[in-house]
């Protein structure tokens, strides 16, 4: 199969999947795939008549991408936080201030480390947003990918714990509309940031406070969620097209972290894996059923901590240990940096081991930390944080990486 590049040349194409009759259609974004070398991409960045070059993306999901001269901005965990997912995006120069979520990025690369669920209640109206400036990137030269976090794992196993109320109100408040729009996922997903305030206003509305109502109500939004998300729902299927672990030129994304023995078994391999297990199209004798090296376990891609621990808390030799940790793995995948969510960052973003390591999640949502969103932004010439309009760009963190 060949490489696909992604432009204002390439019209939207979509692959249609069917699961519990619904159907779901996956943007090119997921299905792009080839067979090449994907360490033989080329690093020019332009053509002859000086405009950048097409985005190329290998795998499906998404694995290698190829974005020469592109300005990539990598945003950490949102937990159903809707109002600083967008001020995050606004701050990294990729979304409109004036309420209309229109990508101003022009040709930007989006990076979203996952971690979109639990703990907040607008999550799929986040999923829709980034859905829907990805559509919009693409027209313009740019792309927006997301990678799964354990969190995204997490809930398609069926793993609830830290699901907010009013998340399982916006379940069956999208399945309602799913159903309105007869189960076109397309119109429904991508047009659900735009509906979702209205569902919840009415929501809100006074409510009833017979309790049993409200047991039924909440047995209606667990149910809601459970169809979402179960392996071969229409949203874990949604999540399947995004990667565990993503490389934008020479940069290595992932949640938790990625480990020698990720490498080793293959990140086109993992995200495969997962992509199919989310789409409940496992089989015993093809996957286990989840993917352990990628979802389970404290050294999993999605888990990992390994990276995210102070460094003043580590002794010498600890440190050193960790540095050829990095330093293999990095090697390994071709790549001089790795950046990763997952463990909130007081300092905010900041780097770690030589700047080998970025640690952008800041625990902004407010069901996390509530603090002030901050994002990465990388470019030929280094990396440096976001810390706000007025902050403008930290000069606390700026390396320089040619």
């Amino acid at each position: 199969m060949a490489s696909v590049p992604l432009g204002s040349s390439l019209p939207l194409q979509t692959l249609h999947l069917h699961s519990q009759q619904h159907k779901i259609s996956d943007a090119i974004s997921c299905a792009a795939s080839t067979t090449s070398t994907p360490h033989n991409l080329s690093s020019k960045s332009t053509t002859s008549d000086g405009s950048l070059k097409p985005i190329v993306v290998i795998g499906d999901p998404p694995t290698f991408v190829s974005a020469p001269g592109r300005r990539i901005v990598a945003v950490g965990d949102l937990h159903g936080d809707l109002d600083k997912a967008r001020y995050a995006l606004q701050i990294a120069g990729v979304l409109s201030s004036d309420g209309q979520d229109l990508w101003i990025g022009g040709q930007t690369v989006l990076v979203q480390l996952g971690d979109v669920l639990d703990r907040g209640e607008d999550e799929i109206a986040i999923l829709s947003l980034l859905r829907s400036l990805d559509i919009q990137a693409k027209a313009d030269g740019g792309a927006v990918f997301q990678v799964n976090g354990n969190h995204e794992t997490m809930n398609v196993e069926g793993d609830f714990r830290y699901v907010d109320s009013g998340a399982y109100d916006e379940c069956a408040d999208f399945l309602e509309h799913l159903e309105i729009c007869n189960h076109n996922w397309e119109e429904a997903f991508v047009g659900w940031v735009g509906e979702s305030k209205r569902w919840k206003e009415d929501r809100k509305m006074p409510q009833n406070n017979w309790g049993p109502w409200n047991l039924v109500k909440r047995q209606k939004g667990v149910i809601a969620r459970s169809i979402l998300l179960r392996p071969g729902g229409p949203l874990a299927s949604e999540l399947a097209c995004h990667a565990v672990v993503l490389k934008v030129n020479d940069w290595v994304f992932c949640h938790g972290g990625l480990l020698p023995h990720h490498v080793e078994y293959g990140i086109e391999r993992i995200n495969r894996e997962v992509s199919h297990w989310m789409k409940g199209l496992s089989r015993e004798d093809d996957y286990p059923q989840i993917p352990f090296i990628a979802t389970r376990g404290y050294d999993s891609v999605v888990w990992s901590r390994l990276y995210s621990r102070d460094a003043s808390d580590l002794e010498d030799y600890q440190i050193n240990q960790i540095q050829s940790i990095i330093r293999e793995t990095l090697e390994a995948v071709g790549a001089k940096a790795m950046v990763v969510g997952h463990t909130p960052q007081a300092t905010g973003v900041n780097c770690e081991f030589n700047c080998s390591i970025w640690r952008i999640d800041v625990g902004m949502s407010s069901g996390v930390l509530d603090s002030r969103p901050e994002v990465l932004e990388i470019r030929e010439s280094g990396a440096r944080a976001i810390r706000s309009k007025r902050d403008r760009y930290s000069e606390l963190q700026v390396v320089d990486y040619t």
